[in-house]
């Protein structure tokens, strides 16, 4: 690929800052019209913010029209340049801004989903803890799939992420926060329900549909659910409560998740002392981050929240 010659003026402004975020949430944005949302300028203002990068930069970094939105190979490594200079920007910021013992700028995190309904809220009293003594820092929340959140961090677009162990990646640091316990649940109308749950075999649940994640998951848990018969997937554990809802699956869920079914006996478990699922969350940073004023801040309450 013959190199483009680029027009990038040797002293970086605003001006220039302004256009590459605003091209960094078109990406992640995956176009024009989420970026419009998210940005809260007109479709035609940010379409002629990327012609003024792209004159800029004497290249074509995105392709927008009738066939759809894409990324050139030239707008990639600018992303990921674009990624680089504005987590640099927001350090020195944050540095800068430690001088004079206040904490101001950014924290950006990435959750798995459904975790606000665990009673032992440590990410929860920790954020309180933080926006308390820092009333200046502005906190933005992801919920993401935890290999999105691990790449997030170890990019920089996230300061902390909170993910299933399932691996673990030399260039992150890891700190236990929670054990999740997950039990198999069926629904009200379903055929099960009205049974001794505790006296089904493993033989007997096989003849039923059953929902299973289809993000990653630990060996042990793969095992546990190998004996159920798969016929829907779901990307979070929303979608599997769903389903189980129908009356028609079957499936694991947190029992903090599933608590609010099953008050009100909308669900019951399914071999509760048997068929039993546990899962350990922690939150990751990018070894190295440690000068980030923010996050050493709010990793320090993470710590002192309650277990």
């Amino acid at each position: 690929m013959e190199q483009a010659k680029t027009l990038l003026p040797r002293h970086i402004g605003d001006t220039h800052i302004r256009l590459l975020r605003i091209f960094k949430t078109v990406v992640e944005a995956g176009g024009f019209a989420g970026a419009e949302v998210i940005l809260n300028i007109s479709k035609p203002a940010i379409s002629l913010a990327i012609n003024e990068l792209e004159s800029l930069l004497n290249m074509r970094i995105c392709q927008r029209g009738r066939a759809g939105f894409s990324v050139t190979e030239y707008g990639q490594q600018v992303y990921k340049a674009a990624l680089q200079l504005l987590s640099s920007l927001e350090t020195f910021r944050t540095q800068i801004n430690a001088i004079n013992t206040e904490l101001v700028g950014e924290l950006n995190i990435g959750i798995t989903d459904n975790l606000v309904t665990i009673p032992h809220m440590r990410i929860t009293q920790a954020l309180s803890a933080l926006k308390q003594r820092a009333p200046a820092v502005v906190i933005n929340i992801r919920m993401m799939p935890p290999n999105d959140i691990e790449s997030a961090v170890l990019n920089g677009q996230l300061h902390v992420g909170v993910v299933p162990d399932l691996r673990t990646l030399p260039a992150l640091d890891y700190f236990p926060l929670y054990k999740e316990k997950s039990l198999l649940y069926c629904s009200d109308t379903h055929p099960l329900f009205s049974q001794d749950l505790n006296a089904i075999s493993d033989q007997a649940l096989s003849q039923y549909d059953a929902v299973l994640p289809s993000y990653s998951q630990a060996a042990h848990i793969k095992k546990q659910q190998r004996m159920l018969n798969a016929t829907a997937t779901s990307t979070d554990r929303e979608g599997i409560a769903f389903l189980i809802l129908t009356g028609r699956f079957i499936g694991f869920l947190p029992t903090h998740l599933a608590k609010r079914w099953c008050d009100k006996d909308k669900m019951r478990p399914i071999g509760e002392n048997t068929r039993r699922l546990f899962t350990h969350y922690s939150a990751i940073t990018r070894k190295g981050a440690s000068n980030h004023l923010i996050l050493q801040a709010y990793m320090e309450d993470l710590t002192n929240s309650e277990q």
